[in-house]
């Protein structure tokens, strides 16, 4: 599945390109969007929806446990907001250096990458959950005047360790 979803991503990224911008820097963009990625981490810690969701295109696609979705904006924050407000992040990391690459004329990136995720949430009876996914994770990034925004995410997941904690 993760095959057919980095070729479909790779076959639009060409057909998307047109000749290379000679004021395209490859170094410069890859920082911009490293920095985007933190503010996407920063947000989940901060509980913080609306700062993720509004880098998001109006166009945001989500591939996410075997269905495509195009939510609103609104329905976006509403559904990060939710999440945010109920568990505790102690990692929201990548597990290596993210693989990022561009379109030729410098429009489009994506970034491929193994993402680590560990959150605790509340239990019955005042217990906390810890709960540690590891996720193949691909962002689409649309370059537009305001600067990158997230076109499309698409992840999987490896089945959960999920432990009490006291």
């Amino acid at each position: 599945m993760l095959r057919v979803l980095f070729g479909t991503c790779c076959i639009v990224m060409t057909a998307s390109c047109s000749q290379p911008s000679s004021a395209f820097d490859a170094h410069a963009e890859r920082q911009a969007i490293l920095e985007l990625r933190q503010s996407h981490r920063d947000a989940h810690f901060n509980k913080n929806a609306e700062t993720f969701v509004g880098t998001f295109s109006d166009r945001f696609v989500s591939v996410n446990g075997g269905q495509i979705s195009t939510p609103s904006r609104e329905e976006n924050i509403e559904r990060f907001q939710s999440y945010f407000d109920a568990v505790e992040f102690i990692k929201w990391d990548d597990v290596g250096e993210p693989e990022i690459r561009f379109s030729d004329d410098g429009t489009l990136a994506y970034v491929i990458t193994e993402k680590q995720v560990d959150l605790t949430y509340p239990g019955s009876e005042g217990q906390r959950y810890l709960d540690q996914t590891r996720y193949a994770w691909v962002a689409i990034y649309r370059k537009t005047q305001a600067g990158w925004q997230v076109e499309c995410i698409s992840s999987t997941n490896q089945e959960p360790v999920n432990t009490i904690q006291n």
